[in-house]
């Protein structure tokens, strides 16, 4: 029985959102491979035989035989007993993905999962019933365990559910819908619960965020190099051609681009200045291998999200019966490897992104100390970049690898796990601080810029520089600088700067 992912199946990070909603739109009418497998999981319960966690116990309790009467108790035994989680809550749209790659992964058709929780399932994603699920307590080895037994407990009227208000009782958010709690079959809650799906959603979150701001810090870089009056001369193209690298040439290119046109380039041709600082010069050298390494983890992430993460897996043999491979699918190594690299990589960015901010303040290349006229009178934008350094060493902390720490659990059966649950939490605090810190400097090389007055730079530049002062006066005396931040930081986050610049002079790469 083949039940591969076809194309039509397959979940791309550049249209995730239509492709989830493109894909349960179709199991909503066509559950074929859901019931395959379901009878291939009740054909196994008339054998006689040990099967893992369908009739028997779990973890270190595997050896332990249930009676056919205890198994649909067994199933909600699981799911009670692995809802530990603590701390803060999952953000209700990832907490969304969560479900929803959960269905696209049983909908393939290994799981053996029951229809009437496989239809619940469904009708919670379409009515917005987005479970509460806490952001602790899952290793990242034999799936999400503690985080997806929270979202499944509001399948049988447990837990919690978001409503407009906060956190409500899943038995009440289901009582207004009519709904009654559903009865977990053989393999149901261990279908449920084995699987990558939070860490998965917080790396489609990660990535498609940090592909962002890979054009983000192209453009403030350009904004940056131009208002430090800096050279064009190390983005040229016979460079990158001998160290051909791809993330490399793709950001000398944009940059090239960007500064096209620039008044400000040439009327400094001849300044005598040999050499600029690596965070102006080496721009396309670091930006491109964080680009790279950004690339590498979109490819682990999207094959993640298309494939089947729980245990047993449910095939059937030659001869049509059953055949169930207690087997690893739900290690969560491949994600947790990449988000540690993505940490590290988005990290690279705020780090450069800072050394360039602290270039436009220290007064380079004649610009005025802190970027104001009366600096000592007043500190300018000396403060912004303090935000700035904290948020970079923040990073710094973050990157640290979660992937090479495991603890053993289970007594012993589970003696390795991935630690991807943490990398996946704390990669998301790093991308959103590198937004900040991108956000400071842009802040910064737009005041740059009005001092480079009358030259402009190239039209893509003076397209983000617009967007900036669209949102941020330029400022001639102190000023909390929360607002103007938080402004910039919103430009950054919304992809507003790169719509801007993109308008101007094309799509960049």
């Amino acid at each position: 029985m083949e039940r591969s992912a076809s194309s039509e199946h397959t979940l791309r990070l550049a249209s995730l959102d239509d492709d989830l909603r493109r894909r349960l739109d179709g199991l909503r009418s066509n559950r074929g491979p859901v019931i395959a497998s379901r009878r291939l999981v009740e054909a196994s319960l008339e054998d006689g035989e040990a099967h893992y966690g369908i009739n028997t116990g779990f973890g270190a309790l595997k050896h332990q035989m249930v009676e056919p009467g205890d198994v649909e108790q067994l199933q909600l035994n699981l799911i009670r007993s692995h809802a530990v989680g603590v701390g803060q809550s999952v953000p209700k749209a990832i907490s969304r993905r969560m479900l929803q790659l959960k269905i696209h992964a049983l909908g393939l058709g290994y799981s053996g999962v029951s229809e009437e929780v496989f239809e619940r399932l469904l009708l919670m994603e379409e009515l917005d019933l987005i479970p509460v699920i806490p952001t602790r307590g899952s290793l990242g080895a034999s799936g999400d365990l503690a985080p997806l037994a929270h979202m499944a407990l509001p399948l049988i009227g447990e837990g919690q559910i978001w409503t407009d208000d906060g956190p409500a009782p899943a038995s009440s958010a289901l009582g207004r819908q009519n709904l009654k709690p559903a009865t977990l079959h053989a393999k149901d809650g261990l279908a449920l619960i084995n699987g990558t799906q939070f860490m998965a959603a917080y790396a489609c979150e990660i990535i498609l965020k940090a592909q962002n701001l890979a054009k983000t810090a192209d453009i403030v870089a350009a904004m940056s190099l131009d208002a430090c009056r800096g050279s064009i001369l190390p983005f040229d193209a016979r460079v990158q051609a001998i160290r051909p690298h791809p993330g490399h040439g793709v950001v000398a290119e944009n940059i090239r681009n960007l500064l096209e046109g620039s008044e400000i380039l040439p009327s400094h041709e001849d300044c005598g200045k040999v050499q600029d600082p690596y965070s102006l010069r080496c721009a396309p050298q670091v930006h491109g291998a964080s680009r790279d390494a950004i690339g590498h983890a979109a490819l682990v992430v999207e094959t993640e999200i298309n494939s089947v993460t729980d245990n047993p897996l449910v095939f059937e043999d030659a001869d049509g019966k059953p055949d169930l491979i207690s087997a690893g699918n739900f290690h969560g190594q491949p994600l947790a490897l990449v988000l540690d690299y993505a940490a590290i990589a988005l990290a690279e960015w705020a780090s450069i992104s800072e050394r360039r901010t602290y270039l436009l303040i220290d007064g380079y290349d004649d610009l005025p100390p802190f970027l104001v006229a009366e600096s000592g009178l007043q500190s300018g934008f000396m403060i912004p970049q303090y935000t700035a350094a904290a948020l970079v060493s923040e990073n710094k902390t973050l990157a640290h690898p979660a992937s090479v720490d495991t603890i053993p659990s289970s007594r012993g059966q589970e003696d390795h796990v991935s630690m991807g649950a943490w990398g996946a939490l704390k990669g998301l605090q790093v991308v959103e601080n590198a937004e900040q810190v991108l956000a400071i400097e842009l802040l910064c090389t737009a005041q740059a810029l009005d001092h480079r007055r009358p030259f402009k730079s190239g039209p893509g530049v003076e397209a983000a520089h617009a967007a900036v002062r669209a949102r941020v006066p330029f400022r001639e005396a102190d000023t909390s600088f929360t607002a103007d931040i938080t402004a910039c930081t919103e430009l950054v986050r919304s992809g507003g700067l790169i719509a801007a610049v993109e308008m101007e002079i094309g799509v960049l790469r």
